[in-house]
């Protein structure tokens, strides 16, 4: 099965795969021992879970956290990240009731963020694919290769602006 068999969706083909990356509020370090490194890992799978995000791999870090996710079509970026870092700070919260006296109005993560697409291909070869297309699709049909087509665009277009 190729890849593009396995990611067949209903009326699309296609993956949405990013690497996302966020810090603790302030930089604190609180991931220092691994209990609680675990607790978080805990906690970003249950997150992913709810939110059908798939997660590929994870590093918690004692100050922040990557996460590379295969997220829906129908999902932003912005939002997986917001809906991970919201329900996993909760849950940690939970978990970890010490983390309140350092953050005492609950705001474990600290706005920013950084997010990357991954792809299953290079911007090279995109490049390659698009200037492909762009000399077939030229060779093939063009509006500019064919008068009588050409002028059918120029009457409906003088048509549109009258």
């Amino acid at each position: 099965m190729n890849v593009y068999q396995q990611n067949r969706h209903a009326h699309s083909v296609g993956w949405s795969t990013w690497h996302f990356e966020w810090c603790t509020k302030y930089r604190y370090k609180m991931f220092g021992k691994e209990y609680i490194k675990n607790l978080c890992l805990i906690a970003i799978q249950e997150a992913a879970r709810k939110y059908d995000i798939e997660i590929i791999d994870v590093e918690v870090d004692v100050d922040h956290i990557h996460v590379i996710a295969s997220i829906p079509m129908t999902m932003t970026p912005t939002r997986a990240l917001h809906l991970l870092k919201g329900l996993s700070s909760k849950l940690l919260f939970q978990l970890v009731p010490n983390f309140r006296k350092r953050y005492s109005k609950g705001h474990l993560w600290s706005p920013g963020k950084f997010a990357a697409s991954v792809g299953h291909i290079t911007l090279d070869k995109a490049k390659e694919y698009l200037e492909a297309h762009h000399a077939k699709a030229q060779t093939s049909w063009s509006i500019h290769g064919n008068p009588r087509l050409r002028n059918e665009v120029e009457q409906v277009a003088r048509r549109a602006i009258l």
